[in-house]
């Protein structure tokens, strides 16, 4: 049985990333004309924006008989053997990883291996990764 679980999305994440990328161009575009490398600078930045966007709205979280499989944007992580998690638990950290949101859940497994994502439903998600590994302690629904 394979179940996908998308990611939840902060947009206030997404904000800042965007006036990272385009408030620097503010100054230049009210005190000068658009000139070819200026347009060049924002094609590059709506580019590079448009990856960061499909990353964040294709972000999921699938579990696949015994593999948790986490795709983000065009890139696939290595599948997880879902009986070698140990723990699940909620994190404040802010490392990079494939979760789109701040509303986030650390796995660890294997001896010490740990990745940090963010799925919408996390109740459903966790239930389903202990049906099949029961021996997960559970430190998000608690």
């Amino acid at each position: 049985m394979t179940k996908i679980y998308k990611s939840k999305i902060s947009y206030g994440l997404l904000l800042v990333i965007f006036l990272v990328f385009y408030g620097p161009l503010v100054p230049d575009l009210i005190n000068k004309e658009l000139n070819s490398k200026m347009l060049m600078t924002i094609g590059l930045l709506t580019l590079f924006f448009a990856l960061i966007l499909h990353m964040f709205f294709k972000t999921r979280y699938i579990i696949d008989d015994n593999k948790l499989k986490i795709k983000c944007g065009l890139i696939p992580y290595k599948p997880i053997d879902i009986a070698t998690i140990k723990e699940i638990a909620r994190t404040k950290s802010i490392i990079s990883s494939p979760a789109p949101s701040f509303d986030r859940i650390v796995i660890k497994y294997g001896k010490y291996d740990e990745i940090i994502i963010s799925p919408k439903d996390k109740q459903n998600f966790v239930k389903d990764l202990l049906r099949i590994n029961p021996k997960i302690v559970d430190k998000v629904t608690e």
